[in-house]
Order: structure tokens, then sequence, then C-alpha cells
């Protein structure tokens, strides 16, 4: 038995849904049909709530602005001697200045603005004034941005002065998966495809890929389906579509994949290994002819 058709197609001449105001007939009524003809074959589609109209994109791309407004003055003012707790008072003073408010801080009860994982720790790292950045380490700097109900999210590497040439590469190759998986991201075709990209990339290059975190969809909340894998077959996963936006950000690790979390804290994620751990993430949107990043 084939899958249960979820889109109820509107009458031609009504209204299309999407909210532009013309007929549907005009509007989304063959891109309906395409998506109804690829899940009567099995495959998993997306629904319509996460098909982002145009007023939704402007709307994440000026919380997007933000985003990377933060992202850009810590890149200025990152150093060795900076405590983690200074990042995230940049993040605080950057965003409420240019009118947003920061996505993580309370979320689930996030006790910061934004998560800055330093060297074996994979994602989640609590800004604290005890944790000072040392020459030679590296950090992850994951922010995300509200602005009128929109939601935006990336994250960048920062190496703090000189750093191995181990840790370097690592960065510099966790950045190439993202790209990797970008050039994947084409419209009309599955997710396992841009997932395995990104993870044959990363074990090329000797390293793993967490499995039990992956990206998100976002934009109209801070985590929307589909959830993403990084590890996923080629040929599986939910079929990509025009209006869809997402974020890719694989987190790779230097040894093992094996990671675990932090009981006291109850969030910070660390490599059961001790080896130290990368991550980028970009929001990108699907378009009718690939992809455009939204966010980084």
């Amino acid at each position: 038995m084939g899958p249960r058709l979820t889109m109820r197609k509107p009458d031609r001449n009504a209204p299309c849904w999407c909210g532009s105001g013309i007929k549907y007939k005009h509007c989304h009524q063959e891109f309906d049909e395409k998506i109804m003809r690829f899940q009567m074959r099995g495959c998993e589609v997306p629904s319509r709530k996460l098909i982002k109209t145009k007023e939704d994109i402007e709307g994440i791309k000026k919380s997007a602005v933000i985003n990377m407004a933060c992202l850009d003055e810590v890149g200025r003012q990152i150093c060795p001697g900076m405590t983690t707790l200074r990042i995230d008072e940049i993040i605080n003073e950057v965003t409420y200045g240019m009118g947003g408010i920061p996505a993580d801080l309370g979320y689930q009860g996030f006790p910061k603005s934004v998560c800055t994982s330093v060297n074996e720790e994979v994602c989640h790292g609590i800004p604290s004034p005890d944790v000072v950045l040392r020459e030679g380490d590296i950090v992850n700097v994951d922010c995300s941005t509200i602005l009128n109900g929109y939601f935006s999210d990336s994250s960048r590497m920062f190496m703090i002065g000189e750093v191995s040439e181990e840790k370097r590469r690592l960065v510099e190759v966790t950045r190439e998966c993202v790209d990797e998986g970008l050039k994947k991201v084409i419209p009309w075709t599955l997710m396992g495809d841009m997932s395995d990209a990104v993870h044959r990339h990363a074990m090329r290059n000797g390293y793993t890929v967490v499995r039990e975190i992956g990206g998100h969809g976002c934009g109209n909340a801070f985590h929307e389906d589909p959830w993403v894998s990084f590890v996923a077959a080629p040929g599986t996963g939910m079929l990509m579509v025009p209006g869809m936006v997402f974020t890719i950000e694989p987190m790779v690790n230097m040894g093992g994949a094996a990671i675990y979390e932090d009981r006291k804290n109850g969030w910070t994620i660390y490599t059961k290994d001790g080896k130290p751990s990368a991550q980028w993430e970009i929001e990108v949107l699907v378009t009718e002819d690939g992809a455009e990043v939204l966010c980084r």
C-alpha cells in the first residue's frame, strides 16, 4: 500500500494556499501535483507548512543580517585570554542593538544566548567566565536570532592564535564538508544525497561524523522538520523542494564518532575519546535551480 496523501488540493480558481493572491491554477497547482507524484512513489515529502513564502524568506533574510553581524563581531574581537562569557556578551550587544532576540536564550532552559564549544566539545557548550580561550584552541560559536518572528541560525569555527596543523586541517575539512553538501542541495532530489556527500568527504579525510545530532528545518520556528542527518544513505530522506529552508551543520570528529552529554549541565556534548571536533553551520533555501545560502 502506498503512503497516504496529505495534500488537499484547493479549487483551481481559488486563491493559492501560499498567500500570493494568485489563483491556485496559476501558482502552486503544478508544484503540488509534482510533490504528490513523488509521494505516490513512496518518497517522504514536505508538508505545506515547510514551504516558505516570499514574505517568510524576506523575514528570514532580515533575521540573518543580525545573526551574521554577531558572528562577524565575534571574529573581530576573539583572541587568546577571552572568556567564552565575553562571546555571549558580544552576541547580546549586537543582537539587541540591532533589534533582534537571541533564540538560544531560554530555549528548553538553555541559560545563555549562544553556544560556545571548545576543542573536544562537540556542541552546546555554555559560555562561562571560567572558560578562557588559549592559544591553540578551536571554538565553535553557534548563534541563532529571532527578528519579527523569523529565525536564522549559523555557526562558525574560530582558531585561537597559532593552532596545530591537525586542528587547522579538521576545521578546514569540516567547512569543505558543508560546501560538498551544499552542491547536492538540488530541487526534486532526496536529502540523503546531500547527507552522503558530507559524510563521504569527511571519511575520505580520515574523520568521522556525529550520528545522533544533525541539522533541522528553520525559519518560522527555531527547529522545524525535517531532522537532517549527515550520515544518511543516498536515495533516502525527505524530498527537497523549492521553498524549503534547513541547516547544513555536520559535526566532524578527529577521532571516533561516539559522544556523550555532560551530566552536570545537561547540555554540553563531548567526543567520547577526547579528540577535537569541529562544526560549521549554514541555513539554506532550496530554489528552483539549486540552493541559496540565507545565513552563514
